[in-house]
């Protein structure tokens, strides 16, 4: 393979754990906070989301750094999509009247 696909699927293969990894976060805070002991649920969570994450780059890397810094910056676009994506209407009013109710 040339090193440019290389880079490319490294790239992608980081979006793929991006995915997994920042989707799975989200899952957990959205099912975490109404379980009855969440703090099992978020380190199970943590555990599994990094070990995924830790064992794709390593299998990606393939013991090139530049693979790894390619897999990571796919990872890192995932994430800031991810932190963009847009709260609905209703859900946005809702966190705004809790955080008013809050204020000093």
């Amino acid at each position: 393979m040339t090193e440019p696909l290389q880079l490319t699927l490294a790239f992608l293969a980081g979006g793929v754990l991006g995915l997994f990894f920042f989707g799975g976060l989200r899952w957990t805070v959205k099912r975490g906070v109404s379980m009855k002991q969440p703090a099992l649920w978020f380190l199970g969570s943590l555990l599994l989301r990094m070990g995924v994450a830790l064992t794709g780059f390593y299998f990606v890397a393939g013991g090139q750094w530049e693979r790894t810094v390619s897999c990571l910056l796919g990872m890192v676009a995932v994430r800031t999509v991810m932190a963009g994506w847009p709260i609905s209407f209703a859900k946005r009013q809702t966190l705004t009247a809790r955080g008013a109710s809050h204020a000093p």
